[in-house]
């Protein structure tokens, strides 16, 4: 049974990871400014923003998802974070918590790798730059070069030896291998090769989004243009953590109207200056209160457009391909055969997944005679989903 994606998050201690994970989710991680904050990993769960298929058909006030939430077609969707202990200086070598590191992360699919662009943290010595993966990975590059490999193993199964604590395959080296062109024997592999292998690997088993985090920092711009020049821009996603954690609580305080990850927020004056004589129930803030909220405003929405943490789970969710499909009982309906309800429940499947798939992860071993898609049309259980084709689906029990 296909399982479900588990999002990676790793980072140097006191990037601001466990904040991250943290205004994600309503978990709470230890937060602290020293090495191995994150003792234990912690799954967790977060929130998939997604376009709802109730939006298509005009149902979005007869939405009721079992799980998560869906407001006026903007759904979120649960799905499963790893908070990974924090990497240092010699994790290759077991320091750090480093072999723990590699048996977490084995698992994650993709990685949010959080870092500090504010320059101000100093993890024994090394201060901000990207490390995480590619650091310890091209220690196990160096042994098989330095003579541990078996002479009559291949590069590919000499790599796919190392590389077997990340959960990597064969055929995943095969393709990185293939990609790169390499022809020399594996000992007369360079440093500038092994680099290459290393970044190769990385980037195909563990797609990876940059949280470039604390971005209110005066010295953060300066910052995230060395990253921007040495990363992928699609991977980059400028965020502040601490910012949505402190939106999210005058939110549930009712201090503010906030939508999570969102552009705008509104206080009691706000909206009485709308037109609301009783500001949306609103309380008051005081002086202190009001002028942080106007300096977040300021520092981090109206020049980056929301805190970005949201962001960061949805670029992720891209690199990974993911598809929302949508089961339902009626195909007609788009409910169960009573109530008016619609749209209860969503699952995430990657890329190029069959119905058959979304069979087998929604049902089980529970024997499908046929599928029908929206429309009422019967589909293969070979079809490929995809976002708007095969994406609502009923499955209908027999042999």
């Amino acid at each position: 049974m296909p399982r479900d994606p588990l999002i990676g998050l790793v980072g140097k201690p006191s990037s601001g990871k466990s904040t991250t994970l943290n205004s994600l989710t309503d978990a709470s991680s230890k937060v602290g400014n020293f090495p191995f904050t994150t003792i234990d990993p912690q799954r967790a769960i977060g929130y998939l923003q997604i376009d709802c298929a109730c939006k298509r058909y005009n149902l979005s006030d007869r939405c009721k998802p079992n799980y998560g939430g869906c407001q006026d077609g903007r759904r979120s969707v649960p799905i499963e974070l790893l908070d990974v202990a924090g990497l240092v200086p010699g994790a290759h070598q077991g320091r750090g918590l480093g072999n723990k590191f590699l048996d977490d992360l084995r698992h994650a699919d993709a990685l949010i790798h959080v870092v500090d662009v504010s320059g101000t943290t100093d993890a024994e010595g090394m201060e901000h730059g990207i490390w995480c993966v590619r650091f310890t990975s091209r220690s196990y590059v160096l042994k098989p070069r330095e003579g541990n490999a078996r002479a009559e193993a291949t590069a590919v199964e000499t790599l796919q030896s190392q590389f077997s604590g990340y959960g990597s395959t064969a055929q995943i080296v095969a393709r990185c291998l293939d990609r790169l062109q390499l022809k020399e024997p594996l000992e007369e592999w360079s440093e500038e090769t092994i680099e290459k292998v290393v970044n190769a690997f990385v980037d195909e088993k563990f797609p990876t989004v940059y949280a470039l985090n604390k971005i209110d920092h005066p010295d953060a711009d300066k910052n995230i243009s060395k990253i921007a020049r040495m990363q992928d821009p699609k991977s980059i996603v400028l965020c502040s953590a601490i910012s949505e954690v402190f939106l999210r609580k005058l939110a549930k305080q009712g201090y503010i109207r906030y939508v999570e990850g969102g552009e705008f927020v509104d206080t009691r004056e706000d909206l009485i200056e709308m037109g609301d004589p009783d500001g949306g129930g609103l309380k008051e803030m005081d002086e202190k209160l009001k002028n942080r909220v106007e300096n977040l405003k300021d520092m981090v929405l109206y020049r980056f457009g929301s805190t970005g943490v949201v962001q960061c789970l949805s670029r992720a969710a891209e690199l990974l391909g993911l598809v929302p499909v949508f089961p339902v009982k009626n195909i007609h309906t788009f409910g169960s055969d009573s109530g008016k309800a619609v749209f209860r429940d969503c699952v995430l499947v990657k890329k190029n997944s069959t119905v058959g798939d979304v069979a087998r992860k929604v049902m089980g071993d529970v024997p499908i005679s046929y599928v029908e898609s929206a429309g009422g049309v019967r589909v293969s259980e070979d079809e490929i989903v995809e976002v708007g084709k095969h994406d609502i689906l009923s499955f209908k029990v027999g042999r």
